[in-house]
């Protein structure tokens, strides 16, 4: 009767360092993924924090609106991709978006942009430097109309034309 008692013991005592084993790895799992999420929010915090733009120069010419953009804050902007731009009018349609087109062609409702001087980091737009966007409008622009740009990482800039 001790002999049964004592493999019964042995193991419920397996069981429990097994159980016990695999809690602690799941633990030290879940608390590296938080901590993981935790940096790289914070990196995306930071980065946008750094991120800054303005509109120096805006003018219409036929249905394409050309726009200034320069980064006045700290940090690279690359993501053109993922960088969009607005443009609300009154009595239209509302809101607009214009998609980032690569091929720089006149599609309605895409822009493309050229980097002026950029020297350091060519296609990227560097703290400082200036960009050439022009947004395509679908048919004639109205007089007065609010434009903007968007970054990937959700800094805005937008001015009223």
């Amino acid at each position: 009767m001790a002999v049964a008692e004592i493999i019964g013991t042995a193991i419920g005592t397996m069981l429990i360092i097994i159980v016990a084993y695999l809690l602690v790895g799941n633990l030290l799992n879940t608390a590296e993924v938080v901590s993981n999420a935790q940096k790289e929010m914070t990196l995306l915090q930071e980065s946008r924090l750094h991120t800054d733009l303005s509109i120096t120069n805006v003018t219409v010419s036929g249905n394409v609106i050309n726009l200034t953009v320069e980064n006045t804050g700290t940090e690279t902007i690359s993501d053109f991709p993922h960088t969009d731009i607005f443009v609300y009018t009154l009595g239209g349609a509302g809101y607009s978006e214009y998609l980032y087109n690569a091929s720089v062609t006149t599609l309605p409702y895409s822009w493309s942009g050229s980097i002026i001087n950029a020297y350091v980091h060519p296609g990227e737009l560097d703290p400082g430097e200036s960009m050439y966007v022009n947004a395509y409008y679908p048919g004639s622009i109205p007089f007065t109309f609010r434009v903007g740009i968007c970054t990937n990482n959700g800094v805005y800039a937008s001015t009223i034309v």
